[in-house]
C-alpha cells in the first residue's frame, strides 16, 4: 500500500468513526483526498468519496438499529426526508460541475454559528426523546428538508450529518442519539444517490475507494458503539465539538 494510500485509509477511519456519531466526517475525509490526490479532477475526488461515505454510514446505521433504536425511528416521515434527500443529492451532484460553491460557505457558516449558540444555550437540547409534527405537516416539512439538505449533500456535502442532526433534534423532537439514526438513514440515501451520478459518469476511482470504504466502516461501527455506550450527553458534547471546527474551517475559507 503506498503513502498516499495509507494516509487516505487513516484519515477514512477517523472521518468514519466522527460521522457515525454526530456526522462531519467530511471535514476530514475531503481535505485529506483534496491534498493528497491534487492531480485528480474535483467531481472524481468527490465520486471516490461518496463510496466511503456510504459504506461508513450504512455500517453505522446498521449498528445503531441493532443496537435498539429501531422503534425510536419514526420510518415513515423519516423514509419521507431520506426519499426527497436522494432527489436532492441527485440534483446537487449534478450541480457541482455548474455551480460556484463559494456561493453556499457563508450561507452554511451562518447556519453552523446559530447551531452552535442554539445547542449551547439550550442545556436540554436533545436529552429527551420527545417526537413532534405529526400527520400531514410531518410528512410536508420532512419533504421539503430532505430536498433542501440531499442538494447540499450531492453539492457541496461536508457538514451534511451535522446538518441532519440538528434537524431531527431541533424540529421533530428526537434525542441525539435517536437523531444519530434518523440521520444515517437519510445519508445513506443521499450518499447512494449522489454515487450513482458519479458512478454513471465515470469519476469513481475503485482503486481509492474501496479500501477507505474498509476503513470507514471500521471507524462508523467504532463511533456507533461508542455513543449507544456513552449516551446522548456525549454525543451533544461532540457535536458542538464537531460544529465549532466546521465553523472555524468555513470562516477561514470565507475570509481568506
Amino acid at each position: 500500500m503506498s503513502s498516499t494510500l495509507l494516509l487516505l485509509c487513516l484519515a477514512a477511519l477517523l472521518a468514519g468513526f466522527i460521522d457515525a456519531v454526530v456526522g462531519g466526517g467530511g471535514l476530514i475525509q475531503l481535505p485529506a483526498m483534496l491534498l493528497l490526490l491534487p492531480n485528480v479532477p474535483v467531481p472524481t475526488v468527490f465520486g471516490t468519496g461518496k463510496v466511503s461515505s456510504l459504506a461508513g454510514t450504512a455500517a453505522a446505521l446498521r449498528r445503531y438499529l441493532a443496537g435498539g433504536l429501531a422503534g425510536a425511528v419514526r420510518w415513515p416521515v423519516v423514509g419521507t426526508l431520506a426519499l426527497a434527500a436522494g432527489v436532492g443529492a441527485l440534483l446537487g451532484a449534478r450541480a457541482v460541475s455548474l455551480l460556484p460553491k463559494e456561493l453556499v460557505r457563508p450561507l452554511v457558516l451562518a447556519l453552523l454559528v446559530v447551531m452552535a449558540i442554539y445547542t449551547l444555550w439550550r442545556q436540554d437540547f436533545g436529552q429527551l426523546h420527545r417526537p413532534r409534527l405529526a400527520g400531514r405537516r410531518a410528512y410536508v416539512v420532512a419533504a421539503g428538508l430532505g430536498l433542501s439538505l440531499g442538494f447540499y449533500d450531492g453539492f457541496f456535502g461536508p457538514g451534511t450529518g451535522s446538518l441532519l442532526l440538528f434537524t431531527f433534534v431541533g424540529v421533530f423532537g428526537y434525542d441525539f442519539l435517536a437523531a444519530s439514526a434518523s440521520a444515517k438513514l437519510v445519508n445513506v440515501a443521499t450518499n447512494l444517490a449522489s454515487l450513482v451520478y458519479f458512478i454513471l459518469s465515470k469519476q469513481v476511482l475503485f482503486a481509492v475507494a474501496l479500501p477507505m470504504a474498509a476503513c470507514n466502516v471500521l471507524g462508523s461501527t467504532l463511533g456507533a458503539r461508542l455513543a449507544q455506550r456513552r449516551g446522548t450527553g456525549f454525543v451533544r458534547a461532540l457535536f458542538l465539538v464537531v460544529v465549532s471546527a466546521f465553523i472555524l474551517k468555513l470562516g477561514w475559507e470565507v475570509l481568506a
